[in-house]
């Protein structure tokens, strides 16, 4: 039930050889306080770091080195971290992770899953195994391989909403995502989920998000939702940056990170290769710069970025 609310993002000091998560108050995108802003130090030990999201107060970090990745369920709020155990992984060398993390209404607990990707020693067919642990339990459970033969962007993580876990999929590697590959944590089962129809509009550049609950989709400059979950037919063009349009710059929106209780939203955006956060009021199609912003940020061209946290004092070891 808290209302209190804390934006979280990663970066990085090459000099110091840490990772820092960074805290502040959501309040922080409309002013330049600095005020009541935390940094947390981590030592990279060569690891790369990533916020996979967060869920009733808890956020969940992947750490990877080149060939191991191991997940923390962190609260902030009250400075508990719980390690994960490791997932056994198959005897060929993994070539990358994605992740998921989200809430099982069924069973009133958190679930963690993890997509391993995995060339076969044939260099021609590549493996995509599919993990889930059930917070409380020392293993991870297999799930199928990743269904429906597509291939998911190995970019992101999963988004979670309505008891599932989202990522975008294509037919075959290196193509434009095409449709939706859907994890319900009840059910560990998969389900397809379309794209709107765009006609003859590119849509090589697609992200994920959550806006008023919502499955969201980042296109360009435009955001959508789906009004009804699974339901392809419900998908909404709530609106499109068309400031934004300055064919001298390269720019796309990337992350919807939170609605104002005013309407305002604010956004992710890639700005000539740079992550900013915008406010943009779809009201009067306005928006504007944040005086925030992300600095120092691990990769800027990755989705990854600011997550929006609420204060609780649910305990990663709870369950």
């Amino acid at each position: 039930m808290s209302t209190t609310r804390r934006l979280y993002f990663l970066s990085n000091s090459v000099s110091f050889r840490k990772n820092i998560i960074t805290s502040c108050p959501i309040q922080c995108v409309y002013t330049s306080m600095s005020t009541n802003i935390i940094n947390l130090e981590y030592p990279r030990n060569n690891c790369h770091y990533s916020i996979v999201g967060s869920c009733n107060g808890i956020l969940c970090v992947a750490h990877e080195t080149s060939s191991k990745s191991f997940i923390q369920l962190w609260n902030p709020s009250i400075r508990k971290v719980k390690k994960l155990p490791p997932f056994e992984e198959s005897p060929y060398p993994p070539y990358g992770f994605i992740y998921g993390f989200g809430y099982d209404f069924v069973t009133d607990n958190y679930k963690v899953v993890v997509i391993s990707f995995y060339s076969m020693p044939d260099d021609f067919t590549k493996k995509i195994e599919v993990k889930v642990n059930t917070l409380g339990t020392n293993f991870w459970k297999n799930l199928q391989e990743f269904p429906f033969n597509g291939k998911p962007d190995n970019i992101a993580s999963g988004i979670f909403v309505s008891g599932t876990i989202n990522w975008l999929a294509s037919k075959h590697w290196h193509h434009s995502p095409c449709f939706i590959v859907s994890l319900d944590l009840g059910k560990e089962s998969f389900q397809k989920i379309l794209l709107p129809d765009y006609g003859e509009e590119d849509v090589s550049i697609l992200y994920l998000s959550v806006l008023r609950d919502c499955l969201c989709m980042m296109y360009g400059h435009d955001v959508w939702i789906m009004k009804e979950f699974g339901n392809k037919e419900s998908w909404t063009k709530l609106f499109s940056v068309s400031d934004m349009r300055d064919p001298s710059k390269s720019s796309y929106l990337t992350k919807t990170v939170y609605t104002f209780d005013d309407g305002q939203v604010l956004l992710q955006a890639l700005v000539d290769r740079n992550s900013k956060l915008i406010v943009y009021d779809p009201r009067i199609d306005t928006f504007k710069f944040s005086k925030f912003q992300i600095n120092n940020v691990y990769d800027p061209t990755s989705p990854d970025g600011p997550e929006v946290c609420i204060e609780s004092l649910i305990s990663p070891f709870s369950k």
